[in-house]
């Protein structure tokens, strides 16, 4: 399959590391395909946010020194300056992250946050830029009424915080999306929900997505590869059932419910398009 983003030998040393403290990422390799979900597995503090971060040009040169090469459409993004990332960012690669209470203007209307990231790439109206936020709410699944469009994040729900960031990521249809933890927040139901609107996102876009999880249920509705990572590094890398049923390091074998870890696809999770869902209530 063809490469959209090849990472090589990608290392991260904060700058406040105390001297002899290893790299919180250390020669890290790994390739994203066109229309891909690669999976990140590992415990907390392992490096997997650093990446995402990185990724996005997120990390400042100030907090870390960073080498190696990150190529996404044949340009390493590690030699970009901010104005040529900026381009980039949002509109190419997005993310979703783990709160959306945070990740959200507490003062400012969702539907104009939505709106906002496309007037940021475009060169658009207000009421184009409007109808593009709205239609946006329908593919995540929420209603594109008014009372949507104009509430503040602190009158909708968790579940629905969660769409709205993802109508953010995807409004300028990016070929990548890094998701973050994406459903960490939510109840079992909206996190059902959710994957479930991953997927079908995923089949009808044809997104490749960096999936950054912990939960091995999620991993196993959506991600095609995966990479185990500890104390900075990739230790093993295959497919989910590879990794699942005969991991070649000890390390993964200690994943939390590795040999119980259901496939959310056999429950059969309410489609998102009926519009039953627990954030949507």
């Amino acid at each position: 399959m063809e490469s959209l983003l090849t990472v090589r030998d990608l290392t991260i040393r904060y700058r406040s590391a105390q001297p002899g403290e290893p790299a919180a990422v250390g020669g890290v390799s790994f390739d994203v395909a066109r229309g891909e979900v690669l999976g990140v597995m590992g415990e907390s503090g392992c490096g997997k946010s650093s990446i995402a971060l990185t990724l996005l040009g997120l990390l400042s040169r100030r907090e870390a020194e960073i080498s190696g090469s990150v190529v996404f459409r044949g340009e390493d993004l590690l030699m970009m300056g901010e104005r040529a990332l900026r381009k980039i960012r949002g509109a190419s690669i997005s993310m979703v992250y783990q709160e959306p209470g945070i990740a959200l203007n507490p003062v400012m209307r969702v539907g104009t946050q939505i709106a906002e990231v496309w007037r940021a790439h475009r060169q658009c109206g207000r009421r184009e830029c409007r109808n593009r936020a709205m239609a946006m709410l329908e593919r995540v699944g929420l209603p594109a009424t008014e009372r949507i469009f104009s509430a503040y994040p602190h009158q909708l729900s968790g579940g629905q915080l969660q769409r709205i960031v993802l109508a953010q990521a995807l409004v300028c249809e990016p070929a990548l999306v890094i998701a973050d933890e994406p459903t960490a927040s939510l109840d079992a139901q909206s996190r059902a929900d959710f994957v479930a609107l991953l997927q079908e996102l995923k089949r009808s876009l044809g997104i490749s997505l960096l999936l950054i999880s912990h939960t091995p249920e999620i991993q196993a509705s959506l991600a095609e590869r995966m990479l185990v990572m500890k104390d900075g590094r990739v230790i093993e890398a295959g497919s989910f059932e590879k990794l699942y049923t005969k991991p070649s390091h000890v390390y993964t074998e200690t994943l939390p419910n590795r040999r119980a870890a259901p496939d959310p696809r056999e429950s059969e999770p309410e489609s998102p398009k009926t519009g039953h869902l627990v954030g949507a209530r």
